[in-house]
C-alpha cells in the first residue's frame, strides 16, 4: 500500500496549485525538485544509483515527465528553503520595488497571460519617474577635485610594507631598519616637542605620523634604489642620528610648505633666472694698451707639464716606444665614459665591420659635485651628478650610448698620430691684437680628436678663424653635447676656400633637425695639420693666445705655444690644480651672463666662437681689476705706456723716460730699478 501511495505522488494533481488539501497525494509543483536535482539528473551504472536518489523501495526506471504548457515570462523566485513557483495567475502580481538608476535602460512594462488565454501588459512603474530621477542625479553639479575631501589615511603597524617587486632585503632586515629609522624619527620629534615656540610646536608629529613617515621613507628606498637598499637605508639612518633639531626642524617645515604648495596648486612656479644684470667691463684702456698689459697676465707653461700642458715636443725616442706600445696592446683602451676595458678596431674588424667591442656604454655625462648646503645644515651634503641629480653610487648611468670610447692624454702618443710644432715666426701677424682660441673635440678610433677650430680677435671679437675639421681615425662620438657638431653639420659642409670668409661662426639661424637651431653651411678642411696651418697665418709667437683650459685645445691641435692666457690659471679654485671652475660658471658668476644654455629645453651643444668670446671677456675683467689695483699703488701711463710708481718719484731720469719707449715694461726699466 504505500508504494501505492507513493507512486501517486509522481501524478500531477488535477486540481494544480488550488489544491488545499493538506494531505493530498498527488503531485504538487512546490514538491517537485529543482532542475539538475531529481532523479534523472545522475545516471549511474545500474538502477542502484536510481533508487539511490529516490530511496531504497523507489522505482528503479526512469521517470516520465510529463511536459507542461509554456508560461510566457515565468520567473522561479528562489528563497532560503525550497523554490517557489509563479502565483496563481488568477491573483495579481506584487508591486515591484522601486528600481534603481541602473536599470533605467529596460522596460518598464510586463506581460502576463490571463486565465481566458489574452495576453495582457501592465505598467507597474512609471517610466516618466525613472527619467526624471536620472536626470535629478545628472544634473548635479560635480564638486572641483580640490575641494573633495579625502578619506582619512589607513592607520599602520611598524611593519615593513608589503612590495610590488621583489623585496631587496630579507624582512628580518627590513623589520631592523624600519625599528632604527622610527627611532630616530621619534628622537628628534621629542626633542622638538620640547621647543617653545609655537611654529615648532605646530610641526610636531603624532605617533601615528612618525610610523607613516618611517614606511614611506622604508618603502620609498627599497623602491627607488633595491640594488644598494642596505647601504642608502643605513645612511639614512645614520643621517637621522647625527642631524640636529634646527635642521629636522627645517625639514619639517620645507614639507609643510611644499604641502600647503600642492593644496594651493602652486607647486610648479615659473623658475627665475637667478643672474642679475650683465656687468660691462670697462678698464680705462685704449684696445691697444689692453693687448700690451696682457704681459701682466701671461703664463708661461715649462711648470705645468704635470697639468697636461706640453712645453716641448716628445722626441723620436719617446715617440717610437708610445708606438710599440700601441702595437703589444693589441687595440685595448679603457673607456673614457665608464672605465670599462674594450677594444678598437681602426679600419674596422674584418669578421664584421665593428669598430669596438664591449657593447653599450652607460655611463653619466654630468661631473659629480657636492650640491650647496642649506643655512643650519652640520655636515656635507651628499655628492650628486650634474646631468640627472643622481646621488653618486644610486646607479651606473643615465646615458647610454652604442660604442665605448676612449682619450689618450700621453704627449708621445698624441704625437706618434700628429706631430706637434711650435709656432712659428710671422712677421704678418698684427701686433695689436691678442687671439681667443677654442677647439671642440670627438671621439674616433684614434682617441679625441680636433672636429673645430675657432680664433677671434681680441678685444673686438671679431671672428678669424671657423672650421671643422676631417679627423684622421673614424668617428666613434661627435660628442655633440659638448661639441656641438652634429652630424649633419659635417655633411653640408663645403671645403674650405680662402675666399670662402667667415660670417657668424655657426650661429643659430632657424631651427633645423631635432629641434636645433639651424646653422649657416661652414666649411672644412682636410685635416689637423691644415687647421693648424691656418691658425698659424693668424699668430706669432709673441701673439697672447687666451682660452679657457687651453692645454686641451694646444694639445688637440698639436701646437706648442709660448705665450698663453688661460682664464683657468686667472681664476683658480680655491683648492688648485687639477680642480678648476668651469667656464659657463665663471661667466655667471663674474659677468651674470649664461652660455652654453639648452634651447628650450633642447641640447644644442657648445659653440666654439661663443666660449672663444667668453674667455676673452674674463680676461678683459682680469685686466681691469688688475690695472685697478696697480692704479692704488702709484702705477700710472704716461703717453700710453705704464709707469712704475718709481718711475713717477723720478720723472725727470733720462733712462726712465728711454725705458717707456715702446709703450712697454721693459726690461732695462725693471733691472735699472732692482740696481738702485
Amino acid at each position: 500500500m504505500d508504494a501505492v501511495l507513493r507512486n501517486l505522488g509522481t501524478i500531477p494533481c488535477l486540481r494544480g496549485d488550488r489544491c488545499a488539501d493538506p494531505r493530498c497525494a498527488f503531485q504538487h509543483s512546490w514538491d517537485r525538485k529543482p532542475d539538475g536535482a531529481g532523479p534523472s539528473a545522475s545516471i549511474g551504472h545500474d538502477g542502484a544509483n536510481d533508487a539511490a536518489e529516490d530511496g531504497a523501495d523507489g522505482p528503479r526506471k526512469r521517470r516520465k515527465v510529463t511536459a507542461e504548457p509554456a508560461q510566457p515570462n515565468k520567473q522561479t523566485v528562489m528563497t532560503a528553503k525550497k523554490p517557489v513557483s509563479p502565483p496563481p495567475l488568477k491573483r495579481k502580481a506584487p508591486p515591484a520595488a522601486s528600481p534603481t538608476p541602473a536599470h533605467t535602460g529596460s522596460s518598464s512594462h510586463q506581460t502576463t497571460v490571463s486565465s481566458s488565454g489574452k495576453a495582457t501588459t501592465t505598467t507597474p512603474i512609471k517610466a516618466t519617474s525613472v527619467v526624471t530621477h536620472s536626470k535629478v542625479i545628472a544634473s548635479k553639479p560635480t564638486p572641483p577635485p580640490s575641494k573633495v575631501a579625502l578619506p582619512p589615511r589607513k592607520p599602520e603597524t611598524l611593519n615593513p610594507r608589503h612590495l610590488k617587486a621583489a623585496a631587496p632585503a630579507t624582512h628580518d632586515f627590513r623589520f631592523k631598519a624600519l625599528k632604527m629609522l622610527h627611532d630616530q624619527l621619534a628622537r628628534l620629534n621629542s626633542e622638538l616637542k620640547k621647543d617653545a615656540t609655537q611654529e615648532a610646536k605646530s610641526l610636531v608629529l603624532s605617533p601615528q605620523e612618525l610610523i607613516w613617515m618611517a614606511l614611506d621613507i622604508e618603502e620609498k628606498t627599497a623602491t627607488d634604489k633595491p640594488s644598494i637598499y642596505h647601504n642608502m637605508i643605513k645612511n639614512r639612518i645614520m643621517n637621522y642620528k647625527r642631524m640636529p633639531t634646527t635642521k629636522w626642524h627645517e625639514e619639517l617645515l620645507a614639507e609643510k610648505k611644499k604641502k600647503e604648495a600642492r593644496d594651493n596648486g602652486t607647486d610648479n612656479p615659473k623658475p627665475k633666472s637667478t643672474l642679475g644684470t650683465p656687468k660691462v667691463v670697462k678698464t680705462g684702456l685704449t684696445p691697444q694698451q689692453e693687448v700690451t698689459f696682457l704681459s701682466q697676465l701671461q703664463t708661461p707653461i715649462t711648470t705645468l707639464a704635470q697639468w697636461g700642458y706640453v712645453p716641448t715636443a716628445p722626441t723620436e725616442i719617446d715617440i717610437a716606444k708610445a708606438r710599440a706600445g700601441e702595437e703589444a696592446a693589441r687595440g685595448w683602451e679603457v673607456c673614457d665614459r665608464c672605465t670599462t676595458r674594450f677594444q678598437v678596431f681602426p679600419g674596422r674588424r674584418e669578421e664584421d665591420g665593428a669598430l669596438t667591442s664591449g657593447g653599450q656604454c652607460v655611463y653619466h655625462w654630468g661631473k659629480a659635485f657636492f650640491p650647496d648646503r642649506a643655512p643650519g645644515n652640520v655636515g656635507r651634503s651628499e655628492k650628486r651628478y650634474r646631468c640627472c641629480k643622481e646621488a653618486v653610487g644610486d646607479s651606473i648611468g643615465c646615458v647610454k650610448s652604442e660604442t665605448h670610447v676612449f682619450k689618450i692624454t700621453n704627449p708621445a702618443r698624441l704625437g706618434a698620430l700628429v706631430p706637434f710644432a711650435q709656432t712659428p715666426p710671422n712677421r704678418l701677424a698684427p701686433k695689436d691684437r691678442a687671439v681667443c682660441f677654442d677647439c671642440e673635440m670627438g671621439y674616433t678610433v684614434r682617441g679625441l680628436e680636433l672636429l673645430r677650430v675657432t680664433a677671434t680677435s681680441w678685444p673686438g671679437g671679431e671672428e678669424l678663424l671657423d672650421v671643422l675639421v676631417h679627423p684622421v681615425g673614424e668617428v666613434l662620438d661627435l660628442n655633440s653635447r659638448f661639441s656641438g657638431i652634429w652630424p649633419e653639420d659635417i655633411a653640408n659642409a663645403e671645403p674650405w676656400t680662402a675666399s670662402g670668409g667667415f660670417d657668424g661662426g655657426g650661429k643659430g639661424v632657424g631651427f633645423g633637425e631635432g629641434g636645433r637651431p639651424k646653422k649657416k653651411k661652414m666649411q672644412i678642411v682636410s685635416g689637423p695639420t691644415v687647421a693648424r696651418d691656418l691658425l698659424f697665418s693668424l699668430i706669432a709667437p709673441e701673439t697672447p693666445l687666451i682660452g679657457h683650459g687651453l692645454e686641451n685645445d694646444l694639445n688637440a691641435i698639436r701646437i706648442i705655444h709660448p705665450t698663453i692666457i688661460d682664464t683657468v690659471l686667472l681664476f683658480p679654485h680655491n683648492r688648485g690644480l687639477p680642480i678648476r671652475h668651469g667656464l659657463k660658471m665663471l661667466m655667471e658668476k663674474h659677468l651674470n651672463k649664461a652660455i652654453q644654455v639648452e634651447k628650450d629645453g633642447v641640447v644644442v651643444g657648445h659653440d666654439s666662437a661663443e666660449d672663444a668670446r667668453a674667455a676673452g671677456e674674463l680676461v678683459r675683467l682680469k685686466v681691469a681689476e688688475q690695472w685697478a689695483g696697480m692704479k692704488a699703488k702709484g702705477w700710472k701711463l704716461v703717453d700710453g705706456a705704464f709707469a712704475s710708481p718709481e718711475w713717477v718719484a723720478r720723472a725727470g731720469s733720462a733712462g726712465a723716460a728711454a725705458a717707456l719707449v715702446g709703450g712697454g715694461l721693459s726690461e732695462e726699466f725693471l733691472e735699472e730699478g732692482e740696481a738702485e
